[in-house]
């Protein structure tokens, strides 16, 4: 008999309907906890970089360090609001996380993709993780048809860092 996972986690790049397959997911499932985003479980600290100019912070005077602390922290918290017994359902997994965290070095920093991973990796190997299925989303597997669609659904432009970083 297999056994239920901890956690199912939809991942991918922001408007590819992360949020709305969750949903559809809780109204079907009853073996589930819908658990949302690592915001949610940790809301202090995003509060308090978010109240200026979040963009500004995330990309520019963020560290690597603080961000994916921040995002690890977040995840250890809904983590632990998981109900025995139940399957928790992850806006964005402990994966996509680690590549947020790493996609951001990569633009902010100016490393490579391989440094910028091997740096957030390092920050998270003292991280236990729990039982994940981690499915990514993608809107088309053309990357460039895939940034179109999910900029598309934005219904503004993304300006600034934020192409570059998606």
């Amino acid at each position: 008999m297999t056994r239920a996972r901890d956690f199912i986690s939809l991942n991918g790049p922001d408007n590819v309907g992360k949020t709305t397959h969750l949903v559809r997911l809780a109204e079907r499932w009853d073996g589930c906890q819908p658990l949302g985003a690592v915001h949610e479980h940790d809301p202090e600290p995003w509060a308090r970089v978010a109240g200026g100019d979040y963009a500004r912070w995330w990309f520019a005077t963020s560290t690597t360090v603080e961000l994916t602390e921040m995002l690890l922290a977040g995840h250890a918290k809904r983590a632990a609001a998981r109900e025995a017994g139940r399957t928790g359902l992850l806006d964005r997994g402990l994966p996509m996380l680690l590549a947020v965290s790493t996609a951001t070095s990569v633009v902010k920093d100016g490393l490579t993709v391989g440094k910028a991973l091997k740096t957030v990796t390092s920050i998270a190997s003292s991280r236990a993780g729990a039982s994940e299925i981690s499915i990514l989303l993608v809107p088309s597997l053309d990357a460039e048809r895939s940034y179109a669609i999910a900029s598309a659904r934005e219904g503004r432009p993304w300006t600034g860092i934020y192409p570059e970083y998606q």
